[in-house]
């Protein structure tokens, strides 16, 4: 069973929510996810982090270089070797973050919401490798532009290219290593979207109807202008696809965390 603390067990999973709202809303409802076009990426992650912990032990560490440290191993027992969390996937995982106040030391606190982050993302994505990819020049290209809008997206939510650019310099990340994170986080996206959002079915009637009672009946007789029904049934409608699709998503990670053959091992605790 994972080894993790019972307060986050319980609190909403903020990635996730950050996922429905800076990512899956500027899609178009009636998207829908071909699997044959998902790239996925399938990052050696355990043995870049083992040569990265070597450079830094063995280099001489400039002023910006973090002393890095082997912190967890994840696995869903479909492959022999589990993916390795390092200090740095922390440190990286919060600095780019553009709401979470930047640090190039986070407490204790700030790196074990970090690390249950990288967690779950770890478990999707190996959920993801178990599916094909698709390698062909236009799904690769496809990837490379979701790639290059999330950075887009991360330089607008930190204030500037500049910024960024400080904050990775601080916590010793190269475009590189920003561009392999990014690129799980697309594959670990279109996994989720493709499950999730594909096949999900309108609100009924009667759902919108009743959210439409909760959030406007009480400003019935306070003087106020209250909009009709059917002037906010696609805004409500979409809300709540949005928000099942969030429910959808943090039970199936929970349910990643549950299912035999997972292991969460702490080597080293934050």
């Amino acid at each position: 069973m994972p080894n993790e603390s019972n307060d986050l067990l319980t609190s909403p999973r903020e990635w996730v929510r950050s996922f429905i709202h800076n990512y899956a809303l500027g899609l178009p409802t009636n998207f829908q996810f071909a699997i044959c076009n998902l790239q996925f990426a399938i990052s050696s992650r355990l043995l870049l982090a083992l040569c990265s912990l070597l450079f830094a032990l063995c280099s001489p560490a400039p002023a910006q270089t973090i002393a890095d440290k082997m912190v967890a191993t994840v696995t869903n027992g479909s492959r022999a070797t589990p993916d390795l969390i390092t200090y740095s996937d922390l440190v990286w995982q919060l600095t780019l973050e553009p709401s979470t106040p930047f640090s190039a030391r986070p407490g204790s606190e700030q790196l074990n919401k970090a690390l249950r982050t990288v967690e779950d993302q770890l478990l999707i994505l190996q959920e993801a490798r178990k599916l094909p990819p698709a390698n062909t020049p236009e799904a690769m290209q496809k990837i490379e532009d979701q790639v290059r809008q999330k950075r887009d997206q991360l330089v607008q939510g930190i204030g500037s290219r500049a910024l960024l650019e400080e904050r990775m310099k601080s916590v010793g990340q190269t475009a590189e290593q920003l561009d392999a994170i990014l690129r799980d986080r697309v594959t670990i996206e279109n996994y989720l979207d493709f499950r999730f959002r594909a096949f999900e079915l309108p609100p009924s009637a009667k759902e919108i109807a009743d959210r439409y009672n909760q959030d406007y009946g009480r400003l019935r007789g306070s003087g106020r202008i209250v909009p009709t029904l059917e002037q906010v049934r696609d805004r409500i409608e979409h809300v709540l696809i949005e928000e099942k699709i969030e429910s959808e998503i943090d039970k199936f990670v929970d349910n990643l965390r549950e299912q035999p053959g997972t292991e969460i091992v702490i080597l080293n605790p934050v």
